[in-house]
């Protein structure tokens, strides 16, 4: 894309409007980011040498944001910078990043698709192009759109393991694993990822990570001992701390255990078993994938796997669905005109659950989520359901496919195999 200005002036636009918005906010009082806002003031608290998680709030939050710092200590080191603007210029600031993220995502994800037969079509030719309408597009994704109006940080540590994994480590560099470590560091769940990289091989990669993560724990120990103590043995244990696990935000197999059971004692052991029961499923994927070249794919398996079995996985943290939208729309040109309308549907069908806001349409709050029907549990946890039907479709297809191999009944190619695996069928 550097050799295409253009391209980058288009992409400049959005980020630049929202630090000119970020600045009017600033100038009109408005209220502009709740979790930047809780960020800056956990980097404003780190700087004046307040604790961090002795309370529910902080005592430079503004009246809007009254909320619990929930992140590492090690966070509140990297928000630094945000504590340097006012809050909404902050909040204009991090969109801006995020957006430029979000755009770095689609152009990794791209450039990790599998390469195309040199008669098939390839509509990623121009991948400056591509990479822009895909920006746009998910501009619309109610994951991608509550994490900039939040001013959250998902889609920046999306893009530092996509850049790690995809390409850093990918090109055998040594400082492969250095950025999950980071953003493991920022908000734990990406750690996942350093497991990721140990069960395909790039052991170093993982070794490095762990190393950056327990590094930059160690900082955070000597810098403010108290906080870093405080946040393994009290802040991190209380889950409770983020918000009540059954709220319909809460897309994780464990608020979908709470809000089915009422809140049952055991729903939130269950939910941890279904979790390590998909972890075997899981893992064979991931190395399926990685075996075949794709790891793009590979490595969505590992992030919907996390999101499933984390305690808290607001909508917001399902932006993972950007680079998996990308990955399916990529197939869909190497199909047949009779089995076309399937992986259209498919294709669709993922984007509409995520483009839809259906999660906002039902009754939520106030414990309504506990008393939903039947059929309102099935569309409150579709962001819960859709890697699941993913899963499974791709199972089917793998058995279909070697069945009809295995008795003769027609040919099946291996390139008809790869394009329908990578497709999910």
């Amino acid at each position: 894309m550097s050799v295409r200005p253009r391209s980058i002036l288009i992409l400049s636009v959005i980020p630049l409007v929202a630090i000119g918005f970020g600045i009017w906010g600033w100038q009109h009082d408005w209220v502009l980011g709740v979790d930047s806002a809780v960020y800056r003031a956990g980097a404003e608290t780190l700087l004046n040498g307040d604790p961090l998680y002795d309370a529910n709030t902080l005592p430079v939050e503004p009246w809007w944001a009254l909320l619990p710092f929930t992140y590492p200590p090690t966070a509140a080191l990297f928000f630094i910078p945000l504590a340097l603007v006012p809050t909404q210029v902050a909040w204009g600031l991090l969109t801006a990043v995020s957006l430029l993220a979000l755009a770095l995502c689609v152009r990794i994800a791209i450039g990790a698709l599998p390469k195309p037969s040199t008669d098939g079509p390839r509509w990623w030719a121009s991948p400056a192009r591509s990479t822009i309408a895909f920006f746009l597009v998910f501009l619309g994704l109610e994951p991608v759109w509550r994490t900039t109006f939040l001013g959250q940080i998902n889609i920046i540590l999306m893009a530092l393991v996509m850049l790690d994994i995809l390409v850093i480590g990918a090109r055998g560099s040594r400082w492969g694993g250095v950025l999950v470590g980071v953003a493991a560091a920022v908000k734990l769940t990406p750690i996942v990822f350093l497991g990721h990289l140990f069960i395909t091989g790039r052991r170093m990669d993982a070794i490095r990570g762990l190393i950056t993560f327990i590094v930059l724990q160690g900082l955070m120990f000597l810098i403010i001992p108290h906080d870093a103590a405080r946040y393994w043995t009290y802040t991190l244990p209380d889950t409770g701390r983020i918000g009540p696990v059954h709220w319909a935000g809460n897309q994780s197999l464990n608020a979908l255990m709470n809000r089915f059971t009422e809140l049952a004692p055991w729903a939130s052991k269950a939910a941890m078993g279904i979790g390590a029961l998909l972890a075997i499923p899981a893992i064979w994927l991931v190395l399926r994938f990685h075996r075949k070249g794709q790891a793009l794919a590979a490595m969505l398996v590992t992030a919907f796997w996390i999101l499933l079995i984390s305690p808290i996985s607001w909508t917001h943290h399902w932006v993972w669905v950007a680079p998996l939208v990308v990955l399916l729309v990529s197939r869909l040109p190497k199909t047949t005109p009779a089995t076309a309308w399937k992986r259209w549907l498919g294709t669709f069908a993922v984007f509409f659950v995520f483009i839809s806001c259906v999660l906002l349409i039902l009754p939520n709050g106030r414990n309504v989520e506990l008393h939903w029907k039947v059929w309102q549990n099935i569309l409150g946890s579709a962001y819960i359901f859709m890697p699941l039907v993913l899963a499974l479709a791709l199972a089917g297809r793998w058995w279909y496919l070697r069945r009809k191999r295995g008795t003769g009944d027609g040919a099946v190619g291996s390139d008809d195999e790869h394009a329908e695996v990578a497709s999910g069928g």
